[in-house]
């Protein structure tokens, strides 16, 4: 690194720490030659992120589009700003983890549909409307009667995992 006042190489790190939720680091730097203190970032380039539209045309990832989506369809139910943020963190970090630098739209949507049922279910409802392109009414009907068997399924596995652990219980006594 070239100390920006006189130019030279050699310049020493002083104190590093990481910025920015750890995506990058901020080093404190000293110039052997002249004393001269600065400091300097450094962060991991990340490859871009194209989503593939329905239509075939490709478009960068935008975590504000996506925001965007979960926000309007969160839109007057009790769900707090920094939840919907977290989604889509979590949303870009799992596509990031599959290592491809395209993904289809239909990919990040159903990503949506899985998370927004634990979160709203009026919400999930709402997205979903506008992802599957609902016409009709009785597509409506279905999509909730899909949610309640989700919700009862999820209910029977916490109501058997309860019992397990009574089970586990009354056995030690």
């Amino acid at each position: 690194m070239r100390c920006p006042r006189c130019q030279d190489n050699n310049t020493k790190v002083i104190d590093s720490r990481p910025v920015e939720e750890n995506t990058s680091i901020r080093r404190r730097r000293l110039c052997t030659q002249c004393d001269f203190r600065f400091t300097t970032f450094e962060r991991v380039e990340k490859m871009p992120l194209l989503v593939i539209k329905r239509d075939g045309t490709r478009e960068e990832f935008s975590k504000e589009k996506l925001l965007r989506g979960l926000v309007r369809s969160c839109e007057k139910r009790p769900i707090a700003l920094e939840t919907l943020e977290d989604v889509v963190k979590k949303i870009e970090s799992d596509i990031r983890q599959k290592g491809q630098n395209e993904v289809p739209s239909t990919l990040i949507g159903e990503m949506v549909m899985d998370i927004l049922p634990k979160i709203d279910e009026v919400a999930y409802i709402r997205y979903a409307s506008v992802y599957r392109h609902f016409e009709d009414p009785t597509v409506f009907l279905q999509e909730i009667e899909q949610l309640k068997q989700m919700q009862k399924t999820n209910a029977e596995g916490q109501t058997n995992l309860d019992l397990e652990a009574n089970d586990t219980e009354e056995d030690r006594s």
